[in-house]
């Protein structure tokens, strides 16, 4: 039998102990299993490229990304009974409006974005089109323009707001209907993102899309002021002008949204299975040289911090993510 050969190895017996102790309840509190996320179509490119990063930091987590419409994808949560961890939305009121209080009970919002009008050099009129005659050259029969559905997706009711909002900044009464009458309902697709495709393959000119889904799909686009763009969140009385009325929670019921800068939230559900990685992940998310930093690069405004409407809400986020978020508008 081994013993110990001096008095020093009866010192480093106690750490040893411990540290062995401590061993199993440090593996087991790293995260695994499958993480479900629900997400804005819009956060599709960054999220593909988060869910690597953060794999590669927890090789025991399989992150399963599920985007869309982000109306539609908290409809699947609280209507269909889908199972989600986490839900991330381009328009933070949808999460609290669909999913606080009963199925989340905090919202953080963590970026920014505007609409902008893509299209590509095929399209009809792309060498002429500027910030000052867009409007013009959708008008023009021929001119084959669309956005996303409304009652589905963020985008779609943003699209129309900017076109509201556009007949009062270039002062042109009856814009908005003239340019509605030359958009068939065809031209309305599920989610924005579906478009890009029919953009790259010509069977669209122009399409309203997120500057970050412009950029990240190389898309052309036309830029709008600050008054028309929804990207400027010391605008929003000015936003409040444009309204738009879509489905409600139940058939046959209708709310009015009115115009509000593009702020992203996100939130993990109470229900998560998957609680303990979903934190991870948002911890990571809202990291100024993690998810934030990505979303950065890929043409999208974050806020850093990270913040929450009350504190009421921040005293329910859990640990870490208390410690890094802020309180404000």
């Amino acid at each position: 039998m081994n013993r110990l050969t001096n008095s020093t190895d009866w010192i480093f017996l106690p750490v040893f102990i411990i540290i062995s102790a401590l061993l199993p309840f440090s593996a087991g509190a790293e995260p695994e299993g499958k993480l479900i996320i629900f997400h804005a179509g819009s956060l599709t490119v960054p999220f593909a490229r988060m869910e690597k990063v953060f794999e590669n930091r927890y090789p025991k987590v399989d992150v399963l990304l599920e985007g869309g419409g982000s109306t539609k994808m908290t409809r699947m949560i609280s209507e269909l009974h889908k199972p989600a961890d986490i839900m991330a939305s381009a328009d933070f009121t949808v999460i609290d409006k669909t999913l606080i209080p009963d199925y989340a009970a905090w919202n953080i919002r963590f970026a920014t974005n505007q609409i902008v009008l893509c299209y590509t050099e095929g399209s009809r009129y792309a060498s002429e089109i500027t910030a000052t005659n867009w409007y013009e050259l959708l008008e023009k029969k021929g001119v084959i323009w669309g956005h996303s559905d409304p009652n589905l997706d963020p985008c779609g009711y943003r699209s129309i707001m900017v076109l509201q909002l556009a007949e009062k900044y270039y002062n042109k009464p009856g814009l908005h209907d003239r340019l509605i009458a030359n958009r068939p309902q065809e031209n309305i697709r599920p989610k924005s993102v579906e478009l890009i495709a029919l953009l790259k393959t010509g069977n669209m000119d122009y399409a309203w899309e997120y500057l970050s889904v412009a950029v990240q799909h190389g898309l052309k686009y036309i830029k709008l002021p600050d008054e028309i763009n929804l990207g400027n969140y010391k605008k929003d009385n000015l936003y409040r002008q444009a309204s738009v009325k879509v489905t409600g929670k139940k058939p046959g019921t209708w709310i009015t949204i009115k115009g509000k800068s593009c702020t992203y939230g996100i939130t993990i559900l109470n229900n998560a299975v998957n609680r303990e990685a979903a934190t991870a992940f948002l911890n990571y998310l809202i990291d100024p040289n993690g998810g934030l930093k990505i979303l950065k690069e890929m043409g999208q405004s974050p806020f850093i911090p990270c913040r929450v409407s009350t504190q009421a809400m921040k005293d329910t986020l859990p640990p870490p993510l208390n410690e890094k978020i802020v309180i404000g508008n």
